[in-house]
């Protein structure tokens, strides 16, 4: 299940021109982003 989230319009914004970049729907933008994030996040947390 998904989690209901409030998303800033800006961050979104973001998402969604990385998306366009990259050729690819905003579902698999937000992924691939959100995944980047948490392999930086566990990378910090293991220094």
């Amino acid at each position: 299940m998904r989690p209901n989230i409030d998303i800033d319009w800006a961050i979104h914004g973001r998402i969604k021109d990385y998306a366009e970049a990259n050729d690819m729907n905003l579902s698999e933008a937000y992924a691939e982003v959100l995944e980047a994030g948490l392999d930086t996040l566990e990378t910090h947390d293991q220094q």
